[in-house]
């Protein structure tokens, strides 16, 4: 199943409720959040306030990204912000597989991002644990980049390794997604996007009905 992931770090932080509603009413099954903190990546972005007061007006599934350093030290809180999907960055964690299991303990679906040079074999071990991974399209920490498209050579790999090892696993990509390039995403194998200026910037309610719409 294909599913539609908004960014709201490229949301208008004014009427960030109202945005989300309006992503909601479109059909939207995910929100993302982009967590940055300055040292895995060089900007800051926003934390557990934000999640938490989300959390209580939207049905979505909570998507949160993880782009700090040892994740595994805010596991606990940004579950029990209402989290139901945390993903970490493979390249932040001292121990990836203590980080996953601190997300499984918590019944949450767990997911491991991969910065665009990073290869796939550090998902050797621990593929078959995890729910989702993350392909990122654009190095990570800022929004807005031109999708890279060795990427998709990844995203292609990947799929061909989750079929023949037979498992479900989602794979999501992140960065610079738009109506031009989605159908050569979702070809690759791709079937979680995220989108943030595509969706926000301009008209929210035409945006995320035309990409819903092309991702059928």
């Amino acid at each position: 199943m294909n599913c539609l992931s908004p960014s709201i770090l490229a949301a208008d932080f004014t009427r960030l409720g109202e945005q989300v509603a309006a992503i909601e009413n479109c059909g939207a099954q995910y929100l993302h959040f982009d967590v940055m903190d300055g040292l895995f990546v060089p900007n800051i972005s926003f934390g557990m306030p934000v999640l938490r007061s989300l959390r209580a007006h939207t049905n979505l599934m909570m998507d949160v990204h993880l782009m700090i350093q040892d994740p595994a030290r805010y596991i606990a809180q940004v579950a029990a912000c209402g989290a139901d999907i945390i993903t970490v960055h493979a390249e932040a964690c001292t121990d990836l597989n203590h980080a996953v299991d601190l997300i499984k303990e918590r019944d949450l679906l767990a997911g491991v991002a991969l910065s665009p040079a990073t290869p796939l074999s550090v998902l050797t071990y621990i593929l078959h644990r995890i729910d989702m991974v993350l392909i990122m399209t654009v190095n990570p920490g800022q929004g807005g980049q031109p999708l890279i498209p060795y990427t998709l050579d990844k995203v292609r790999d990947l799929k061909k390794i989750i079929d023949r090892k037979g498992l479900k696993t989602d794979i999501e990509v992140d960065g610079g997604i738009h109506f031009e390039n989605l159908e050569t995403v979702l070809d690759a194998g791709a079937n979680v996007i995220v989108a943030g200026s595509t969706i926000f910037h301009g008209d929210i309610e035409e945006n995320t009905s035309r990409m819903l719409e092309m991702m059928k």
